[in-house]
């Protein structure tokens, strides 16, 4: 009996606990689940009002009730701007429903508006209502699309009638009086400066950044109200696209030695951002490299060399001392020749500055300019192809790009073991040498001219076959030194195309020159028939001037040039052919119809010897003694 009655005790005080437990769990339940309620209908609630508006609001513009639509909008808009700033956050909702009212109101406007212009569309009753109730909604749509049509007016991209037709629509209704009735009274004004603004606009078009602002700068000066608020503002713009690559483009100006054009460019940007540090210190470097000019008048010395003898000891071997070895100059010696040059104080000058060729049926002069105290010297660089028959006097069988992106001359030498060596030298040809000469002595160029390299297309390009109609040519040409036949794929062909391209691209980037000399050099272009210099000229625009770029200049091979009324020399000319040259042991330039001749005289070491130069270079010092008897 006792032993029942404590146990019966201790179930009854367990069985109270649990009644509590159970009794409070259940409290919570409730309150838990009377939240969730009012949670779930104050969402619900919040829920359906979103959803509602939209479809709300666009019933009530289809249906016409746009006292009703503008209510809708305008409530929402109240919730948004009653809110304090911390609350902001809260009303993301209410902010995205305006601007999808928004854009429900300005799709119909524009789309209206558009109408009356493309159209010719007269508003009916229902379309006046629409644009006149909705008020500021429509207001700001119309105001915006009369602005764009007004700079469209501008630019000359619509027509004044057009634009007076939309006026006419638009500005008698009451809502958007107050915002077309200040444009329409800036069309006369607007009609005025539009030449001006469009000229501005074809010179951005171009690239021609600095004359746009100028052009912009001209009519914000003349103008006031919208004109000049679209002249500033486009000026504003303009500057912001123009800004880096210009100033990349002068920095590169001075890389690459073109101090005067870099002068002029940075004193026009120095007037457009005249508290800009960076363009104040470029402008002090060209100006320290840039001296007073003249226009000169006196004849002009082009001078032509060959490809360079980069390995002496082959070049002047038994048996070709004598000889071939004659038609080249070594490195050493064309390096003495600038230096005399320069010494006379010659300088580098761009042919095509003595030309303007905007119009392609005739040719302007124009004065050639050059520093005081020098005397202008063009240096072109004869058939720069490589071919194979020349590899036994120690010339270079190709150029190269070395890491710096500098081209380079590549040769094979013996080394003292006997064997092979491929040597990779910037001053194993002239266009190092000339490079680095300038580089030691800025003022040896005139604004970054360099020289001009001739290129045929027989047999190879920079040393490179670059067409399947130059590997029978290759061949003979290396059957000829006992060497192996090529036969490139088209993938490889392909593969050299693309490196000569970098090549070229390369050395206009320093400031050289490319001239045809016809694709298959021909050595008396003046004998040849009309049918075989367009042959030949289609070949070489077909499979040569693509890796060069466009080409000006042709220097005729053997200097037999084809007179420039004939009628050859016209179909030249009327593809684009206008300086060229053939040759004279003398300075000659003359200007014919639509195009400019020189004389180029030949430097190697036979003319040296041959032909008098002692008014610009001293032969005996020039010539490597090596050479023996030339």
């Amino acid at each position: 009996m006792i032993t029942f009655s404590k146990e019966y005790k201790v179930r009854d005080e367990g069985e109270k606990k649990a009644g509590k437990f159970y009794l409070a769990a259940a409290i919570i339940c409730a309150v838990a689940v009377a939240a969730a309620f009012i949670v779930f209908a104050i969402v619900g609630r919040t829920n359906a009002y979103q959803n509602m508006t939209i479809p709300n609001f666009q019933a009530a513009l289809d249906s016409g009730n746009y006292e009703e639509a503008l209510s809708i909008y305008r409530s929402v808009q109240d919730e948004v701007l009653s809110a304090s700033p911390e609350d902001a956050g809260k009303f993301t909702t209410q902010t995205q429903m305006l601007a999808e009212m928004e854009a429900i109101v300005a799709e119909k406007t524009d789309t209206l508006c558009n109408r009356i212009l493309t159209e010719r569309y007269i508003p009916i009753q229902s379309d006046v209502e629409f644009l006149d109730s909705m008020e500021e909604l429509t207001s700001s749509v119309v105001y915006k699309w009369l602005n764009e049509l007004c700079v469209s007016f501008l630019l000359g991209e619509t027509e004044k009638p057009d634009v007076m037709f939309v006026f006419d629509q638009l500005e008698p209704i009451g809502n958007l009086a107050a915002t077309s009735g200040p444009l329409l009274r800036e069309l006369d004004n607007i009609e005025t400066a539009t030449g001006e603004v469009q000229t501005a606009e074809t010179a951005f078009a171009k690239g021609d950044y600095i004359s746009a602002v100028k052009g912009y700068q001209g009519v914000a000066e003349g103008y006031d109200g919208f004109v000049y608020d679209y002249s500033v503002a486009r000026i504003e713009e303009i500057k912001d696209i123009m800004y880096e690559p210009m100033i990349n483009e002068c920095e590169h100006m001075l890389e690459t030695f073109k101090f005067y054009s870099a002068e002029e460019l940075l004193s026009d940007l120095a007037v457009i951002f005249p508290d800009d540090e960076r363009i104040k210190s470029d402008l002090l470097t060209a100006t320290g490299n840039t001296t007073e000019t003249y226009e000169y008048y006196g004849q002009i010395e082009v001078l032509c060399v060959r490809s360079l003898i980069a390995d002496p000891e082959t070049a002047f071997a038994e048996g070709y001392a004598s000889n071939e070895s004659g038609l080249y100059l070594t490195c050493e010696e064309f390096e003495t020749m600038l230096e005399q040059l320069y010494a006379g104080g010659y300088c580098l000058v761009n042919p095509e500055n003595l030309i303007d060729m905007s119009d392609s049926t005739y040719l302007l002069e124009r004065n050639l300019k050059v520093p005081v105290g020098k005397k202008p010297l063009i240096i072109v660089v004869e058939n720069l192809t490589y071919s194979a028959t020349a590899y036994g006097y120690g010339t270079c069988r190709q150029l190269v790009l070395n890491d710096s992106g500098q081209v380079c001359g590549q040769y094979v030498t013996i080394n003292e073991n006997g064997d092979e060596e491929i040597v990779i030298s910037r001053t194993a040809e002239c266009i190092g040498i000339l490079d680095q000469f300038v580089e030691e002595n800025p003022d040896f160029t005139y604004d970054g001219a360099k020289g001009i390299i001739s290129v045929s297309g027989y047999e190879s390009v920079f040393g490179y076959v670059v067409s399947e109609d130059e590997i029978d040519d290759r061949n003979a040409a290396l059957a000829t030194q006992n060497m192996p036949s090529i036969e490139p794929t088209a993938d490889e062909i392909l593969a050299n195309q693309e490196t000569v391209t970098k090549i070229a691209d390369a050395l206009k980037d320093e400031g050289w020159q490319f001239a045809s000399c016809t694709y298959g050099y021909l050595p008396n272009a003046r004998s040849c028939t009309m049918e075989e210099i367009q042959a030949d000229t289609e070949k070489w625009l077909d499979q040569i001037g693509p890796l060069l770029g466009e080409v000006h200049m042709i220097v005729y091979p053997g200097g037999n040039y084809i007179y420039g009324t004939d009628d050859e020399a016209v179909y030249l000319k009327n593809l684009g052919f206008r300086i060229f040259f053939g040759i004279g042991s003398k300075p000659y330039y003359t200007y014919g119809d639509n195009y400019l001749y020189f004389d180029r005289s030949i430097i190697s070491a036979n003319t040296l010897v041959t032909y008098d130069y002692s008014r610009i270079l001293d032969a005996e010092a020039i010539l490597d003694p090596a050479r023996g008897s030339t």
